[in-house]
């Protein structure tokens, strides 16, 4: 069974156009859900305000097109999409896209760092472990694996906090950078680098425990198949077996899981965002919520999903090219 060219190109395509109707498909049901939840921004702007005159609220929805019928604001949400255009958030008096890319560098840099230390790490210590099962280091592996796997990430973040950054001194507590420094060059990506050592171990933690399990379990699967037999049978090393033979096929369990995590990904760094105060996605779209910003809300609903389903396509790509007959399936 052959990956030629065409293959793959038809392949890529008919995902990229499943892709586009997935997203079409949420941003219609995050509008929906959205103004079916009772109040609006204007209700909370009129709380805050303390008195606001009925002529002042209907001029307010006047103005943010909230007087038209949901159906309507529907269309023209829609409209604005496909031209890029995802609204202006009153509350912070500023387009929607320009706050949501000030936003999204940090957050793409925290879920980047994140995937390359939980999959990259999972991988190798799920085959170290499998490679002697039940031996003193498979069960200190597994039994780490879970105690990570099942504690909370706000406590794993103030756990390391506290460690690392009160009792030690060695990394900063928050933030992204030292502003009071003015940093440059790589003097200012060392800084980057050492603000980004805790959130991105807090939330790697938890992701690599599941991938150390599943790369455990798919190796073990893997090693009783015929093909390893017969390699045996040939006078192949183990490590040229598993490294050769038994590896690429034990990542597929892996690459399809953490597709999979990417939208869970997204949310948990809501959490590791909060706790060491990360200047990214998460933060932006708590506080959208809290305010009721309905725009700020979709377009972060919108780009979510972008990166959610087009990092499945991409995975999608890479687990055909682990196995070609998925092509042609």
């Amino acid at each position: 069974m052959g990956f030629g060219g065409n293959s793959r190109t038809a392949y890529a395509a008919r995902r990229i156009a499943q892709g586009v109707l997935v997203i079409l498909g949420i941003v219609v049901a995050n509008f929906l859900l959205l103004h079916l939840a009772p109040g609006d921004a204007v209700d909370v702007l009129a709380g805050e305000s303390g008195s606001a005159t009925p002529e002042f609220l209907a001029h307010l929805r006047q103005q943010f097109g909230l007087d038209q019928p949901l159906h309507v604001q529907l269309l023209v949400y829609i409209k604005n999409i496909l031209s890029l255009d995802l609204g202006y958030s009153f509350r912070h008096n500023a387009p929607v896209l320009t706050l949501i890319l000030t936003r999204l560098g940090p957050t793409l840099l925290l879920m980047g760092t994140t995937i390359v230390i939980s999959i990259g790490f999972g991988i190798l210590l799920g085959l170290f472990a499998a490679s002697r099962p039940n031996s003193w280091r498979d069960n200190l592996i597994s039994v780490l694996a879970l105690l990570s796997y099942a504690t909370p990430l706000f406590w794993v973040g103030l756990m390391l906090m506290l460690i690392f950054a009160i009792e030690l001194g060695w990394l900063p507590t928050n933030g992204m950078e030292d502003v009071a420094a003015f940093y440059t060059g790589w003097e200012a990506v060392g800084d980057v680098a050492r603000h980004l050592v805790l959130p991105a171990l807090t939330l790697s933690l938890f992701y690599l425990a599941l991938y150390v399990r599943l790369m455990r379990s798919a190796v073990l699967e893997q090693s009783g198949k015929d093909y390893v037999t017969t390699a045996r049978a040939k006078g192949l090393t183990e490590r040229h077996i598993l490294f050769g033979h038994i590896l690429r096929n034990a990542c597929l369990p892996v690459v399809t899981i953490a597709g999979v995590q990417i939208g869970n990904l997204i949310g948990g760094s809501v959490i590791v965002e909060s706790v060491f105060a990360w200047p990214g996605f998460g933060m932006l779209a708590f506080e959208a919520l809290v305010t009721r910003d309905l725009n700020l809300l979709m377009g972060i609903f919108f780009i979510s999903a972008c990166l959610v389903v087009g990092v499945n396509i991409l995975v999608d790509l890479l687990y055909a090219f682990l196995d070609p007959r998925i092509v042609v399936r």
